[in-house]
């Protein structure tokens, strides 16, 4: 198996549950609605998922952010979810910064937009420079320089 399809087997459970969701709710709620709905399917598949958690990110390592990624799923996924018309290369370009800022490699875009859409993405700890980084998650310390201005 290639590196780009590893957790295959996860990917395919989390896009059920998406799927469950969409089909049971479908368009129009707020983000909300469907990240919360979302993590009970997954969580009721026997999936361990946690929602808006906070990962820190680092610039030569300094902290010089956080975000809160919508939902991460047994530790190794990252879910982003949309309500939007289409998926647009900004939503894309914000996985991959997600992805870019951990050490996980496999994010997934789920749009509860018109029609569900979805986009899996993989970035390998390879590509990415994470010497600087504090490298365990969840949760990071907190970081020997504080929280810099």
């Amino acid at each position: 198996m290639t590196q780009d399809l590893q957790h295959r087997d996860l990917t395919d459970k989390i896009l059920k549950a998406f799927y469950k969701v969409y089909n049971a709710l479908g368009y129009g709620f707020l983000e909300t609605v469907y990240e919360k709905s979302l993590l009970l399917e997954l969580r009721n598949s026997g999936l361990r998922a946690e929602r808006q958690q906070p990962i820190k990110v680092y610039y030569a390592g300094n902290l010089v952010g956080d975000y809160y990624a919508d939902l991460i799923v047994e530790g190794v996924i990252i879910i982003e979810v949309k309500i939007a018309d289409a998926i647009c290369e900004a939503h894309i370009a914000q996985l991959r910064n997600y992805l870019r800022a951990t050490e996980i490699e496999i994010g997934l875009l789920l749009n509860f937009g018109p029609e569900p859409k979805f986009v899996r993405k993989y970035f390998s700890n390879e590509n990415k420079n994470l010497s600087e980084k504090i490298r365990d998650y969840p949760p990071h310390p907190p970081h020997p320089l504080g929280n810099q201005h």
